[in-house]
């Protein structure tokens, strides 16, 4: 296993995690969607090596996981990834804030594909108003998101690319 994984890895299962991280019922509605904020950190910062497979493994263990359709999240993650890896360049050279903006609609879509399919399969949540909050929560921490792993990435010297 090359270096890279060894280090994305271990930060990908702590995103899941703190997924999987139990919380009282009136906050949990506001936990943002951790997984995909690092696969979309991690998809951007190292493009040649991580990708949609990555996310697909990653997409498969959090439906396991949630107890979620299998594949659900799998194919939700691979879009984001996908798009990500099309569109890494820009998004580096936008400001943090700019990212956040570009997260948000990342994180909404991502929430858009596992509705349209929770509701292909008569799962859709009754509440589809708190079903988003976690993609704005997301876009407002992930400045700080983005320092902490950049920072991370920049000591296990993964990369010198951004």
């Amino acid at each position: 296993m090359s270096r890279c994984y060894r280090v994305v890895v271990p930060f990908m299962l702590l995103a899941l995690m703190l997924v999987m991280l139990p919380l009282p019922e009136w906050i949990q509605v506001f936990r943002p969607d951790w997984l995909t904020l690092f696969l979309i950190y991690w998809v951007m910062a190292i493009p040649e090596r991580l990708g949609v497979v990555f996310a697909w493994i990653f997409g498969l263990l959090l439906d396991v996981t949630q107890g979620a359709i299998l594949g659900q999240h799998a194919i939700a993650l691979v879009f984001v990834a996908f798009f990500v890896q099309l569109q890494y360049q820009r998004i580096r050279m936008f400001s943090l804030l700019q990212q956040a903006l570009v997260i948000f609609a990342l994180l909404m879509f991502k929430q858009l594909i596992v509705l349209w399919v929770s509701g292909i399969v008569g799962q859709a949540p009754e509440d589809i108003a708190s079903y988003f909050i976690p993609s704005a929560v997301g876009a407002i921490i992930w400045p700080w998101l983005f320092v902490l792993l950049r920072d991370a990435r920049r000591r296990f010297t993964l990369s010198k690319r951004f």
